[in-house]
C-alpha cells in the first residue's frame, strides 16, 4: 500500500505530480482544498466551522483543519492508500496526522520531498496567465498564447492573478519556510523521507518517484 505525503514549496508541482500518480497508483489523492469543499458541501461539524473563516477570508486554524482531515480519513477509500498535498503544514499538523493515522491503523510510508530553486519557483509562478472567462491557464515562456494576452480557447483576456505576483509568491515561500520546512527534520527522524529533484519536467519526476520502488 502507498500512503504518501508530498512536501514542497508552493510552485514546486505536488499538484501535478499527485494528480499523475493518483492513476498510476489507483488510489485517492487528498489536497487539502479538496477535504475543506467536502466537508463544506456535507455540511459536517468540522466543514461548518471551516466554512465561517473560509468565508470571512481567513486561515482555517489548525484545531478545524485537523478535525477536516480527520473527518476525511474516516472513510474507507484511504485505506487502500492515498497521496496528501497540502497537509501537514506544521510540525503541530504532522503530529496530528500521525495520531490520525495510528487511529485509523494506517501507516504512512514515504514523505516525497519536492526540491527545487526558489528562483524557479518564481519564474513559473510569475509567468502564469490566466484567462478571465473559461479560466484556461497559460505560461509567458512555457505554454505561451498564440497571440499576446488573448484567451487561444475563448478570445478573453488573459490576467496575471494576484496569486501569481512576485510580492505574493515571495511572502508564501517565507511562510513555507517557517512553518513547513522544519518537517524535513521531523520525517528524516522517522527515516521515510525520500526526496525527489521538482525542476524537472513532470514525466522526469514521475520517472524518479517510480525509480524509488514506494
Amino acid at each position: 500500500m502507498r500512503s504518501v505525503v508530498l512536501l514542497g514549496a508552493p510552485g514546486s508541482g505536488k499538484g501535478t505530480l499527485a494528480t499523475i500518480l493518483k492513476n498510476s497508483w489507483n488510489v485517492p489523492h487528498i489536497s487539502t482544498g479538496d477535504m475543506f469543499r467536502e466537508a463544506v458541501k456535507a455540511n459536517s461539524p468540522m466543514g461548518l466551522k471551516a466554512s465561517e473563516y473560509m468565508k470571512a477570508g481567513l486561515l482555517v486554524p489548525d484545531d478545524i483543519t485537523i478535525g477536516v482531515v480527520e473527518e476525511r480519513f474516516s472513510k474507507p477509500d484511504v485505506k487502500k492508500g492515498f497521496i496528501l498535498d497540502g497537509f501537514p503544514r506544521t510540525i503541530k499538523q504532522a503530529q496530528a496526522l500521525d495520531d490520525i493515522l495510528v487511529k485509523n491503523d494506517i501507516k504512512l510510508s514515504s514523505v516525497i520531498l519536492l526540491n527545487i530553486d526558489e528562483k524557479l519557483i518564481l519564474k513559473r509562478i510569475t509567468g502564469r496567465r490566466t484567462c478571465t472567462k473559461c479560466g484556461s491557464i497559460y505560461h509567458i515562456d512555457n505554454m505561451p498564447p498564440k497571440q499576446t494576452g488573448i484567451c487561444d480557447k475563448c478570445s478573453a483576456e488573459l490576467i496575471q492573478r494576484r496569486d501569481d505576483t512576485e510580492s505574493v509568491v515571495t511572502e508564501r515561500l517565507i511562510a513555507y519556510n517557517n512553518q513547513t520546512s522544519p518537517l524535513v527534520g521531523f520525517y528524516k527522524n522517522k527515516k521515510i523521507l525520500v526526496q525527489i529533484d521538482a525542476s524537472n519536467t513532470p514525466k522526469e519526476m514521475i520517472e524518479q518517484v517510480e525509480a524509488l520502488n514506494l
